[in-house]
């Protein structure tokens, strides 16, 4: 009897009282009728997740089957690729450990607060918890799966862009079988692999975590979809961490290479006599492969869940479900587009005709869902309201794009114009910088406003938060593209690693790293608009399951007004956090770097003479280094103190993300609470905004150094050894400073402030069940000194073992560089003991 029980309850599962369910039968389509079971809802998405779940597997495959650089003749290549991912995975492993243990305490946390009072059934505990491990624990496996990938992604699309060497008849090499179009290939494989394995996970994740709790005795619908927002709760946390940890580790490494190496040394963005190389190349995958792969996993679940429960009949609850099968299917079959028939000229392509390559691919399938998308709302009873907003979410996604590449590609007047300011120094640069950023919120906003305002008027809430919707559906080549930047990154520095691969190669990986660069622009400006519309969604779907009078929620009320006043405050905290930390850990690299180049007498050639030091003035003239002097640097040290300083620092900004919500709203009330979501939701998306566009176009400032030429001419000395340009060299140096200036803002704190605003809204759509009882403030504000005091506690504990602290982390290494120039003098010059302000 129970398991037949079970199966009627999952084909009649009880839910919202249906519109069109009175009428007579035969009268309507079979999908129209709104009296749906919960397999008929949720179907297609698992479908659809585990047709995903299949593409990734046939693309890993695929991928693995490609040549290495052993297979091309460069082992050098597979060499530096392997300790790549080994430091990759070794922070994803420390990471794992402690959001393990965090995970499970707040796992136990929400079963009790759950299980204090029976919302629904007296399991609401355990199965508000199954959700959030659920989600939890999808988010770090497709982090995971997505970082192993594009690991082995990047020595293969090195190997792809050399091929094998092609001699003439005395022996002589004259070139290699690769092309621009084979590493393209090879490096959107990776990338597509961490695409759809994120859209599979979420969709199979969260429409079966639905039928599960559908069939639950005493759940229906609306309650499955209560309790299916623990499943975005977990999946939110994750998010926070991997982003904040993964931005934090890649820009300290990325800004301690480039201060030490490229501006005190004169030596190469990826020279392996560099110690934080490879911690900046492991960098890039941890904060762009995983980091963006759990945010936008995170913004995907989170956009179905806030449709669905927004929705007031069935078919409005199955539209987010099928929309999201059908936008796999487009993905699928946009993937196949791209290609290119460019040769690759490095910083001198034409980045127009790069971009072609991969816009195709996403404008194909943004046709096709398009097309797969009006079926869906005609065989659910002719939604073409919900259509149209369909339609303006896919629009906005590619508009704020093409916004952000405007403002951040050198192709156009802004970046230029930061650059030109290089003639003045770093300050003047950053000046400019700062502005651009600011006023490219301007147009990006005025499109955000413009899409909320008609999708409110088409469909009210659920318009909103279906454009949410429609703007993620072809999440799969979407992220492939933001995917494939970093891949291509990789790829790149391998080749400027090993010094047998030609300048022919070299300009093939610089043409890809240009494009990478820009498609991770445009994917940051696409994860921040994709964001605001989902938490928007998210902040209306808490209005309605705390069951908040609209009338209260007036602006002038001083609860909401200082609700919104508190969240606005906190994506300033939160970034400062952020870019305070990127500061800390670039310090220790940064000592770490000098000490070895200078204070490593253990680091010598085979020939028992040469220093990593002798290497190091070899490399900043231009001298080729023999296999017998060359020394390698003790990188692990630099991957062991990036891994170490990242996950101690995340702790406080994500700690403060999840509690801010917590003891607001049950300590003042959810009205104060709404005022917070709404204040975090605006200041949030203009800082995150601002601060990835301004560090997109420092990036490329100093990228378009390179591009006219101003990098090579910043090298070249007289015969006497003097700077032939040294306005040039002052022009470069000034770019880099600011592109260092620009690295937390773009790739730590900017893009961490998407999930935070995310985050905070799924936290209170999670307990709004637990908020309907408050029929005025305060009422029940001893429910807010729990969190509250473990706020105090927290921050009091992270004073005391000084991670939350003005002093200098690093002076007694400072200290200690001073008195080995007293001492030694010859060894280490005072310049070099400085710390980089």
């Amino acid at each position: 009897k129970g398991p037949r029980l079970r199966a009627h309850r999952l084909v009649r599962a009880s839910g919202r009282a249906a519109a069109g369910a009175a009428q007579p039968a035969g009268t309507m389509a079979p999908f129209a009728r709104n009296d749906k079971t919960v397999l008929e809802i949720a179907l297609p998405a698992l479908v659809g997740g585990v047709l995903a779940l299949a593409f990734t597997t046939y693309t890993f495959f695929s991928l693995k089957g490609e040549p290495t650089g052993k297979d091309v003749g460069r082992p050098l290549v597979d060499k530096y690729g392997a300790m790549i991912k080994e430091g990759a995975m070794a922070f994803l492993k420390e990471e794992y450990k402690w959001l393990s243990v965090f995970v499970v305490l707040l796992g136990g946390i929400l079963c009790a607060l759950f299980s204090v009072e029976d919302q629904h059934t007296k399991l609401d505990g355990v199965l508000t918890t199954f959700a959030f491990f659920l989600g939890a624990i999808l988010s770090a496996s497709a982090g995971w799966l997505g970082m192993m990938v594009a690991t082995d992604g990047n020595t293969r699309t090195t190997a792809a862009c050399a091929g094998k060497e092609v001699k003439d008849a005395q022996g002589k090499v004259t070139g290699g079988t690769g092309s621009l179009n084979d590493g393209l290939r090879v490096a959107f494989k990776a990338g597509s692999v961490m695409g759809f394995v994120v859209v599979g996970l979420g969709l199979v994740g969260c429409a079966g975590c639905f039928c599960v709790l559908a069939i639950h005795n005493g759940l229906g619908k609306t309650e499955s979809l209560q309790i299916l927002a623990g499943f975005g709760f977990g999946a939110s946390s994750i998010a926070l961490f991997a982003r904040v940890a993964g931005g934090i580790y890649t820009k300290a490494a990325d800004v301690g290479a480039d201060l030490v190496g490229k501006v005190e040394a004169g030596i190469d963005e990826d020279d392996p006599h560099n110690p934080a190389v490879i911690a900046d190349n492991v960098g890039d995958n941890v904060g762009d492969v995983a980091g963006m792969g759990a945010d936008l996993f995170e913004s995907y679940v989170g956009s179905i869940i806030a449709a669905a429960t927004l929705a007031k009949r069935d078919n409005e609850i199955a539209l987010p479900f099928w929309l999201s099968a059908c936008g796999v299917v487009a993905a699928m079959i946009g993937t196949m587009a791209v290609s290119t028939n460019e040769k690759g000229e490095g910083w001198n392509s034409n980045l127009g005709a790069l971009m072609w390559a991969l816009e195709k691919g996403t404008m194909l399938a943004g046709v096709l869902f398009l097309g797969l998308a009006a079926a869906c709302c005609h065989l659910l009873g002719g939604m073409w309201g919900a259509y149209i907003c369909v339609l303006i979410g896919l629009a906005c996604g590619m508009v704020i794009g093409k916004i952000t590449e405007y403002f951040t590609s050198f192709d156009f007047a802004p970046v230029k114009s930061i650059k030109a300011r290089g003639a003045t120094g770093p300050a003047t640069v950053t000046i400019q910088g700062l502005g651009v950023g600011m006023i490219s919120c301007v147009p990006t906003i005025v499109v955000l406003v413009c899409a909320i305002l008609g999708c409110a008027a088409i469909k009210g809430e659920y318009g909103v938060a279906i454009a949410a919707v429609g703007m993620l559906a072809t999440l799969g080549i979407t992220l492939a593209t933001d995917a494939y930047g970093p891949v291509a990154d990789n790829a790149g520095g391998l080749a400027e690693m090993d010094p047998a691969i030609p300048d022919e190669v070299r300009c093939i990986t610089d043409s890809l790293d240009a494009l990478g660069n820009t498609t991770a622009a445009t994917g940051k400006g696409f994860a921040i608009g994709s964001a605001v519309l989902t938490s928007l969604s998210l902040l209306a779907a808490f209005k309605e399951q705390a069951q908040l009078d609209v009338s209260l929620l007036a602006v002038t009320d001083p609860y909401v007004l200082s609700g919104m006043l508190f969240g606005a405050m906190l994506p300033y905290m939160f970034a400062a956090l952020t870019m305070i930390s990127v500061g800390k850990a670039a310090a220790e690299i940064i000592m770490e770097v000098r000490d070895q180049f200078h204070n490593r007498p253990d680091l010598v050639a085979q020939d028992g003479k040469t220093t990593l030091k002798d290497c190091i003035i070899m490399a900043s003239n231009g001298e080729p280094i023999p296999p017998h002097m060359d020394v390698i640097p003790d990188s692990n040290k630099c991957v062991a103190i990036s891994t170490k300083s990242s996950v101690r620092e995340m702790i406080a900004p994500g700690a403060y993300a999840i509690l801010a919500p917590l003891f607001v709203g049950f300590l003042v009330g959810p009205r104060c609470l709404v005022g917070m979501l709404a204040g975090g939701i605006g200041s949030g998306a203009m800082v995150a905004i601002m601060m990835s566009n301004a560090g997109g176009a420092w990036d490329n400032a100093k990228k378009y150094c390179e591009k006219d030429g101003t990098k090579g001419l910043s090298k070249v000395k007289n015969a006497d050894g003097s700077l032939a340009h040294p306005m040039k060299k002052t022009w470069y140096d000034a770019c880099v400073v600011g592109d260092t200036v620009g690295d937390p803002f773009k790739d730590t704190s900017g893009p961490a402030l998407n999930i935070l605003i995310k985050l905070m809204s799924m936290v209170s759509l999670t307990i709004a069940p637990l908020l309907k009882t408050y029929d005025k403030h305060w009422e029940f504000y001893y429910w807010g000194f729990p969190p509250l005091g473990l706020f105090v506690v927290l921050t009091a504990a992270l004073v005391y073992t000084g991670i939350l602290t003005w002093e200098d982390p690093i002076g007694k290494m400072l200290d200690e560089g001073e008195k080995k120039v007293e001492s030694a003098p010859s060894v280490v010059s005072n310049k070099e003991v400085e710390l980089v302000a």
